[in-house]
């Protein structure tokens, strides 16, 4: 056999683990796993594993999100005070978005230079951060249930084996965090049903239909945590969905056809209907808003179904607070609906059998009119729903009065009636007679009234009957015009005793008013739906306050643009001077609001303004199913490009020479441009308005707007060294003059390209 060779020894020694340091590892890791699982509440686990990230990572401060699949959010939950805080941002936000959504942990040495870095939460609790360890929380499955942060090392800087670490330490305690949120579910569901089994109960024991309404909308309000609710159900014989009660300002029984408007769609389709903004939605039908002025933003719509599967109504459920309505929401009320529909039907055929059996009384509550009826000893038995709705008072107001200790003081006279009407047992009548109404808030309204003697078939006195008609239709007509305008304008039109001409329909001169958020869409990525919805709401309460201060009128909301108008219905004749005025305050008071939301560490918002006179149309527009009180015509397009061009002039507030040419009074405006807009062959000369600004925010204004003007001249003329030297004298006095920077940026390409037959006009491809 041939001679194998020797292995040679190694001189070197070999590395070995450090056992030591596995040990106490491993150690660490049994630890984290033996604490956690003694938690029985997601709060405890997550506030123990924070501590122990922190301490073993040698961090200054930890956090641990976890993932809401319902709302597409992380959370995490601490302690601040005796109260327990909430932190929510969205799974694709930030650092702990981006861990989520790709499952690689990260380590950040600087947060701030990082893209992805997510300031809002530094913002709302006040805490620095400098660099970050984040980790996902993995299952044994690994399946990603949430992420890990470690912020601030203590002690220079994190490393691959602190994100080990914390990798193995999130994993440890994966399954005793989903076990405590697979309880805590648990419990709240548990708690949930049986509440839903107590309201139930207590609801479908009830026989009478208008009792059961109202307390199935109350359950259905606050089971939801809603503004308000209604139950429609359907009329057969015609074909309307209808609902005798609505929570809020009652406006008696609502009907609508059973095809139209969000509750016709979910009651022809047998379909949930879910709507986050109502407004965005074409099926909406924005007319019971205009009639209470209540405003709609969010809409769960669900079909009330019986056991052979028929749909005889629908629920719908109005504003959800804090937000859209959930998922979890849905399936409540779907599951709350199928068990009281049963007690509908039944509750709705003693309805039915009521009703036969008090024919004479159904057809009065049939009745616009108001009807009330006296027993031979005059006193009140009967009063339909018409009349307390006029008279404005409750049942309990009214029936079982004596005739005259009700209709006394003010209402003495129509006593005098009545006594002519027993004496000659004949009818009276009073046509627009002056009735005060209202128990608490007095009230005049204009009425016809009738008395008539109520005798049985052998001529014996049985009692007396008013019937009352309600004919202010100045009220009506302010109600509905209040919609579009404030209030004390409104009372103006009708003094005019036009309001019905106004609304059909007029062309007429008037300012249009358009303004848009900056950056809208980079905003609701941020805040998400909640947050979006609650900062336009009180965005816009900020700005129609501006215009309607002003008397103008509030057309509608596109999205979070305001259009509005000076000069409609009720022309003044400073109208220019209100809507430049009304925008000035826009700007101001959103800057002064601004202060407030960074004190409270919230992003500030940023607006343009465009504003122009010209000859529109103006009326009801729309079909006889659905209209909307608004405006047309080039002059209101004009408008809304003024408002868009603000971001290509860095300006706030742009306005048009038909506008300028109007004002009355004197503000701080600079001529910007001679500009073709976008679908238009006309030059429009266009004006800043910069009264909104003090020394702090534009230094040397009026010298600025001198130069500016010079520079604008000699831009005219072609003499581009000229102009630029005048911008540059702008920009001197006031380096924040990005208007200046465009003109001299855009000399210096004219002088390249050397137009030929310059007339200084600019033309803007984009709207």
């Amino acid at each position: 056999m041939a001679n194998r060779p020797k292995r040679r020894k190694s001189t070197a020694k070999r590395r070995r683990p450090d056992t030591g340091a596995q040990l106490k590892q491993a150690q660490m890791l049994l630890n984290v796993s033996r604490t956690v699982a003694a938690m029985e509440t997601v709060d405890e686990v997550l506030a123990t594993l924070v501590r122990l990230m922190s301490a073993e990572t040698n961090a200054e401060r930890g956090t641990l999100f976890l993932n809401d699949p319902q709302t597409g959010e992380l959370y995490s939950r601490f302690a601040h005070g005796e109260h327990q805080r909430e932190i929510r941002l969205l799974n694709t936000s930030g650092i702990a978005g981006h861990v989520f959504t790709t499952g690689e942990g990260l380590i950040v040495h600087d947060a701030y230079k990082d893209k992805r870095f997510n300031k809002t939460i530094d913002q709302q609790t006040g805490f620095k951060t400098k660099s970050v360890l984040c980790a996902p929380v993995r299952t044994v499955k690994g399946e990603i249930i949430g992420v890990a942060q470690a912020l601030n090392c203590r002690s220079g800087r994190f490393t691959k084996d602190d994100l080990t670490l914390l990798q193995d330490m999130t994993t440890q305690a994966a399954v005793a965090l989903q076990s405590t949120q697979f309880v805590e579910r648990m419990q709240r569901t548990r708690a949930q049903e049986m509440e839903f089994l107590d309201v139930v109960s207590d609801v479908t024991a009830e026989i009478d239909l208008g009792v059961l309404l109202q307390k199935v909308m109350s359950e259905a309000t606050r089971m939801l945590n809603a503004d308000r609710s209604t139950l429609f159900l359907n009329d057969e014989k015609t074909n309307e969905l209808f609902s005798r009660i609505a929570q809020g300002d009652s406006i008696g029984e609502i009907r609508l056809p059973n095809h139209l408007g969000i509750a016709g769609t979910v009651f022809t389709s047998g379909q949930t209907v879910n709507i986050p903004y109502a407004y965005a939605d074409l099926r909406f039908n924005p007319a019971f808003d205009k009639k209470t002025g209540y405003f709609t933003r969010s809409i769960l719509c669900v079909p009330v179904v019986n056991k052979n599967g028929k749909t005889i109504g629908v629920t719908q459920v109005l504003n959800k607070k804090g937000g859209p309505f959930t998922d979890e929401d849905e399936s409540r009320l779907k599951a709350f609906t199928a068990q009281v529909a049963i007690a509908l039907e039944n509750a709705k055929l003693f309805d039915d059998v009521q009703n036969m059996k008090n024919y004479n009384e159904s057809m009065l509550e049939s009745m616009t009119n108001g009807v009330i009826t006296t027993d031979e000893e005059g006193k009140i038995v009967t009063c339909n729903v018409a009349g307390l709705r006029i008279l404005q008072v409750e049942s309990e107001d009214i029936l079982e009065k004596k005739t005259a200790d009700f209709f006394s003081g003010k209402n003495a006279w129509i006593m005098e009636r009545v006594k002519r009407v027993e004496e000659t047992q004949e009818s009276d009548i009073t046509m627009d007679a002056e009735m005060e109404v209202g128990e608490e808030e007095k009230e005049t309204i204009s009425v016809n009234l009738t008395v008539l003697p109520l005798v049985d078939a052998e001529e014996k006195k049985l009692g007396t009957l008013f019937m009352i008609e309600d004919i202010s239709t100045e009220k009506r007509m302010k109600s509905t015009m209040s919609r579009y305008m404030d209030p004390g304008l409104a009372d103006q039109v009708m003094s005019a005793g036009d309001g019905e001409d106004i609304m059909g329909g007029k062309s007429t001169v008037s300012t249009i008013l358009f303004s848009d958020v900056r950056g809208f869409t980079t905003i609701t990525e941020e805040l998400g739906a909640q947050g979006t919805v609650a900062l336009l709401n009180d965005y816009f309460t900020i700005m129609v306050d501006c215009i309607t201060e002003q008397g103008g009128m509030l057309d509608k909301f596109i999205g979070d643009a305001i259009m509005a108008a000076f000069g409609i219905p009720v022309a003044h004749d400073d109208d220019e001077d209100r809507g430049v005025r009304a925008a000035v305050a826009m700007i101001t008071r959103l800057w002064e609001w601004n202060i407030v939301r960074e004190s409270n560490g919230q992003m500030p918002i940023d607006m343009g303004v465009g504003l122009n006179t010209d000859t529109v149309v103006s009326g009801n527009i729309g079909s006889p199913k659905r209209m909307d009180y608004t405006m047309i015509g080039d002059g209101v397009n004009l408008a809304a490009r003024l408002e868009s061009a603000c971001k290509q002039y860095s300006a706030r507030i742009l306005i048009s020479q038909n506008t300028v040419d109007k004002l009355k009074g004197t503000y701080r405006i600079r001529d910007i441009d001679d500009v073709v807009v976008k679908g238009k062959t006309k030059p429009v000369c266009v004006y800043e308005v910069l009264d909104y600004h003090n020394d702090e925010t534009f230094p040397n204004l009026m010298e600025v707007v001198n130069y500016f003007k010079e520079g604008r001249k000699h831009y005219r003329a072609g003499a581009w060294d000229k102009s630029v030297k005048s911008f540059k004298e702008c920009l001197r006095l006031n380096p924040s003059d990005k208007l200046s920077d465009t003109y001299i940026e855009r000399c210096h390409q004219l002088k390249k390209s050397k137009p030929k037959d310059w007339d200084g006009v600019w033309v803007m491809t984009s709207k």
